[in-house]
């Protein structure tokens, strides 16, 4: 079984080892599940999950891979990489979710990025429960040797407080 890099993934050391590169309007914070208006997790161990404000919230980890023990030649060897998040909204109030993942050289430049479309979530027209999305990078070229993960969202009603999106279960694994 592949380890999690992502430090700290469901929120349980509150925001420690993430970089919050947008903290807009009330900022990240960090709930119980199921929160106000939430859904169950369809994983006990979860506990927690990081939540989002009214304006912008993203958060980043750039993982030094060659610090966490792989050697040049297992990631020259493309490796597949796979990416997991799980997000959810509030039955009470819509929100959006983004998510960016860019396998990086040595110089931090871009080998290969996932970043699909935001998606927007209305309670009264969508299954606000917790969403899945995955990705598996393969065939990126040589040169791997940092990913940097970056996800959040906002409410789409300007609410103030934590009524934007919600994260937790996040993950990035590497087949070596």
């Amino acid at each position: 079984m592949s380890r999690n890099l992502l430090k700290n993934p469901s929120g349980e050391e509150m925001l420690e080892f993430w970089e919050l590169t947008e903290n807009g309007g009330s900022q990240w914070q960090v709930e119980y599940m199921p929160g106000d208006c939430g859904y169950d997790f369809c994983n006990d161990e979860v506990n927690k999950y990081f939540t989002t404000s009214f304006e912008l919230c993203l958060k980043r980890q750039v993982i030094d891979l060659l610090a966490e023990g792989y050697t040049p030649e297992q990631l020259d060897g493309q490796p597949n990489v796979t990416v997991e998040d799980w997000y959810s909204g509030r039955s009470d109030c819509g929100c959006t979710y983004q998510i960016t993942v860019c396998l990086l050289d040595e110089n931090k430049e871009v080998l290969q990025e996932f970043k699909p479309d935001a998606v927007t979530l209305d309670p009264e027209c969508d299954n606000c429960s917790w969403q899945q999305v995955t990705h598996t990078f393969s065939d990126y070229g040589p040169g791997l040797r940092y990913i940097s993960f970056e996800h959040g969202g906002q409410d789409t009603k300007y609410w103030d407080g934590w009524f934007g999106v919600r994260v937790t279960g996040s993950s990035v694994t590497i087949d070596v």
